[in-house]
């Protein structure tokens, strides 16, 4: 589908959807409520990619430009760009942050075996564990709680989808999928996707 008709569809599905969940019953609507934050300029964005010397994705950055820069979607929200660079969005701190100028690493799913928290040597394989290479080359897009960050790629094989970053919950870093057969999903899409389940959930 074509970007701006794309885009048009986002925001009828979202004003749906608004109108359908007054209440917030849809999972983290409490917290946005739909609302969004004020966009992006282009000026604005090229600071930011060039401070990191890469380039949005087309659909997210045609996104902050035209819908908001964070706010209403996905489980608790869009990230706004500026939080998007936090090891921890349940704990945000500047001295802690990914490298998007760094490539992501992964083409496919990864995970490690920490073994038992007594075993020798476990202290040595967590701290391998939650380094902060395997997340660099992400942009963290959406907290969905309980430490898992949905992310986009922004530099490397995998540019322009999104990964789950589940460390938290010793699940690893995977590939987010809308469906069973779903290969890889686009920021868009992603966004869509939920849209369509929440418009689903509101209507029972």
């Amino acid at each position: 589908m074509e970007l701006n008709s794309q885009i048009a569809q986002i925001l009828s599905k979202v004003n749906n959807l608004k109108m359908k969940d007054q209440f917030f019953h849809v999972f983290g609507a409490s917290t946005h409520q739909y609302n969004f934050n004020p966009t992006k300029s282009d000026e604005e964005l090229q600071a930011f990619e060039e401070r990191f010397n890469i380039q949005l994705p087309a659909e997210y950055r045609c996104f902050l430009k035209v819908v908001c820069n964070g706010g209403g979607g996905p489980y608790y929200g869009v990230e706004p760009l500026e939080n998007s660079l936090f090891l921890s969005l349940d704990y945000p701190d500047t001295n802690f942050i990914n490298n998007p100028s760094l490539k992501f690493l992964f083409t496919d799913a990864w995970n490690m075996n920490l073994g038992d928290s007594d075993e020798d040597g476990f202290e040595d394989r967590e701290k391998e564990y939650f380094d902060t290479k395997w997340s660099n080359g992400l942009l963290r897009i959406s907290n969905f709680g309980c430490g898992i960050s949905i992310n986009l790629v922004v530099n490397g094989e995998e540019y322009g989808n999104i990964w789950v970053d589940d460390r938290c919950n010793d699940n690893g870093i995977y590939p987010y999928k809308n469906s069973e057969n779903a290969k890889r999903v686009g920021f868009l899409d992603w966004y869509e996707s939920w849209l369509d389940t929440a418009l689903l959930q509101a209507g029972d």
